[in-house]
């Protein structure tokens, strides 16, 4: 290669993964649509097809640039994955019903093994390798490349990615990205998943995505804690298993008392006084000119048309079913109970029934639950269970559920 220049330009050496993987996938199309071949067979030679490209790719990787610098290496990683993911969007462009995901498949799963190995070449470089297939699994993601979406489902819950993200990058660098790839694959399958229209195809991937989501409840349960504000977001409020599936995480190191211990006082338990983490920014969502008008609200109860206009301020149509904008909801009501806890602190007391009572964020709430409608009202409610302690129902462990007992009592 060296010889015949391919490395001199960045041009030449994107052409030559480029011919090179559409050879490589020209051949397995012939050999899977091969009648005379046997379809074991015809897959044995794709994977030999594959393999012996992931190969080349290791090898042009461990001896590119120098021992000391690993920038050409990580650059020649992005240059590879990028190359690949063009080709898939053009191929799925092309033949629709009749794209084939296994070679594609192949190769992601096994340069991504290769490149994982205890090596101690690859290992000085396994965060950017990890960071370069999670940009290209999000630009490959089901709304993009929806023929591609089994494969893509089992890449990124793949036990070599999900570990390594997960599990071995330093200070959780690897979690918001992968917090990302969820989001991909739920805003996926919410219009679906909202009209309950689960055709067998689309049934089969809400099944893998429950199976994926048991395993980080299992396994990273930390995860879902950090990031179940903005799951619940994009989950369809009637999808109550997905989201009790989140909604159970607790984090291994918390001791979940016994709901059913007589006389048990949830005021009296000690983590109640711990806030819950939410990682995502919420407070982004909500517009700034509301964000203005919440505050003057909550400090002097002005203007006195707040609360008349805050319902049309939430609606984003009249569509049964999508009236309203949820982020912004949860957003909003995450936002007021943060605040009014903050003021009761500042006055010197407790949150409690008592002391939630007739102020201005109570007001907020109380009108939101009179105002809205039934779909609205319904979303609201909702946003009870996103304020559990990460969330076991039964058991609250932050503060902020008050303004909400407060309404039920």
């Amino acid at each position: 290669l060296q010889q015949q220049g391919i490395f001199k330009s960045e041009d030449l050496l994107s052409r030559f993964f480029r011919i090179s993987i559409e050879m490589c996938v020209e051949l397995c199309y012939r050999t899977l649509n091969d009648p005379s071949i046997n379809p074991t067979l015809a897959r044995a030679k794709c994977y030999h097809t594959m393999d012996a490209f992931v190969r080349l790719v290791v090898v042009l990787v461990r001896f590119s640039g120098e021992s000391t610098n690993n920038v050409t290496k990580i650059n020649l990683v992005n240059k590879v994955l990028g190359t690949v993911a063009h080709v898939l969007v053009q191929d799925h462009e092309v033949h629709t019903t009749e794209f084939h995901q296994l070679p594609y498949h192949r190769f992601f799963i096994m340069l991504l093994t290769d490149l994982t190995t205890s090596d101690p070449v690859f290992e000085a470089i396994i965060f950017p390798v990890l960071q370069a297939f999670g940009s290209t699994y999000q630009l490959l993601k089901p709304s993009r490349a929806p023929g591609f979406a089994y494969s893509w489902l089992e890449l990124v819950s793949h036990r070599i990615f999900i570990t390594k993200l997960l599990l071995h990058t330093p200070q959780k660098k690897g979690w918001p990205m992968f917090q990302q790839l969820l989001i991909s694959l739920f805003k996926f399958l919410a219009p679906f998943l909202r009209n309950a229209e689960l055709s067998k195809p689309t049934h089969l991937l809400y099944k893998g995505t429950l199976r994926v989501l048991l395993v980080l409840l299992h396994d990273f349960p930390e995860f879902l804690c950090d990031y179940h504000f903005a799951f619940c977001d994009v989950i369809p409020p009637n999808c109550i298993q997905m989201r009790n599936l989140i909604l159970s995480a607790f984090p291994r190191n918390m001791r979940l008392p016994d709901p059913f211990t007589p006389s048990l006082k949830v005021e009296m338990l000690p983590d109640i006084a711990h806030a819950p983490r939410i990682v995502s920014n919420y407070e982004t969502i909500i517009p700034d000119n509301l964000k203005k008008d919440l505050s003057e609200y909550i400090k002097a109860r002005s203007p006195v048309t707040f609360l008349s206009e805050l319902r049309s301020k939430l609606q984003i149509s009249t569509e049964p079913g999508n009236q309203y904008n949820v982020s912004l909801i949860n957003a909003l009501v995450l936002f007021v109970g943060t605040q009014a806890i903050a003021y009761i602190h500042s006055k010197g007391s407790t949150p409690s029934t008592s002391t939630i009572a007739y102020t201005a964020h109570m007001d907020i709430f109380q009108h939101l639950l009179v105002d809205l409608d039934t779909e609205g009202e319904c979303l609201y409610r909702e946003l009870y269970h996103l304020l559990y302690s990460e969330s076991r129902p039964i058991v609250p462990k932050s503060e902020k559920n008050r303004p909400f007992v407060s309404l039920y009592q």
